[in-house]
């Protein structure tokens, strides 16, 4: 039978059953796992954290884990837990080193890249395969600079975690607006009857995907073309723009004809103010 805890026992919340003394050999242990983690992560090379593979971190928690213990508990002796982390280290290089030999190995430890957008147009299995939302997608897209879809000529989520983006260099066409922050400025959008009556290009909501909307009242080049819809099934579109953040950007594309629907104009131009949250 074990001793009864009492509540709020200082001695033992501070000390446990240890001797005071043995705080003195806390500082000796934490200083000789420290310094022997630090060699060990010496040996195994350096890249910044945003870039961990799999592996990786695989021995960052490992090594972890085995230098932590014997830091502050006195039955865990200190050659046993040196012994562990040399073990994982040694892990670690043996397969690192297959990874460099074997293309099987490579593919099951770090992954493969994954293609997230192509011209423009978001891929649903690719997001599905990162595990990423739009939302997601669009908060690393900004990180980089990015303002709208159309001018992403391809992006790619990588093995270490980064995302690679390669933009048209000049002049690139419109696309769906990923600025403002969509939770804080939702863009404007048009259904299904606006859509048919507005004269700009416009790109879909859900895949980003621009369409042209012709003069005859339906959108053209898909197959859905009757009714409205994406080739992704969306049926909601947005002025697909070339710069969001422009001043001007809203007066680039206006319905077909004078407006009947009761919309603010603009400065008498005949383009619907732009609406969004006040």
């Amino acid at each position: 039978m074990s001793a009864e805890i009492v509540p709020f026992d200082w001695a033992r919340m501070l000390l446990g059953d240890t001797p005071p003394l043995f705080l003195l050999e806390i500082v000796f242990r934490t200083a000789v796992m420290f310094l022997w983690l630090v060699l060990l992560l010496r040996v195994t090379g350096k890249r910044g954290l945003a870039q961990l593979s799999p592996l990786e971190v695989a021995i960052v928690i490992g090594l972890g884990s085995a230098a932590g213990d014997p830091m502050f508990y006195p039955e865990v002796p200190l050659l046993h837990a040196m012994l562990v982390m040399a073990l994982v280290v040694g892990l670690q290089r043996l397969i690192a080193h297959l990874v460099i030999v074997s293309e099987h190995v490579e593919t099951f430890v770090e992954g493969t890249p994954v293609e997230l957008i192509r011209d423009g147009i978001l891929t649903p299995l690719g997001m599905e395969r990162a595990n990423l939302s739009r939302e997601d997608v669009f908060e690393r897209l900004r990180a980089q600079g990015v303002r709208q879809l159309g001018a992403v000529q391809r992006a790619y989520f990588e093995q270490d975690g980064n995302l690679t983006v390669f933009t048209h260099p000049h002049d690139p066409p419109p696309g769906l607006p990923v600025v403002p922050p969509w939770d804080l400025e939702p863009p404007r959008e048009l259904g299904v009857a606006e859509a048919q009556a507005f004269a700009g290009p416009l790109a879909c909501l859900r895949c980003g995907q621009v369409r042209t909307a012709p003069r005859a009242g339906t959108l053209s080049g898909a197959p859905q073309e009757s009714s409205g819809a994406c080739a992704c099934g969306e049926t909601r579109w947005t002025p697909a723009l070339t710069d969001p953040l422009d001043p001007q950007a809203t007066q680039t594309a206006a319905p077909d004809g004078p407006p009947d629907s009761g919309e603010p104009t603009d400065g008498g131009t005949g383009s619907p103010a732009a609406t969004g949250p006040r």
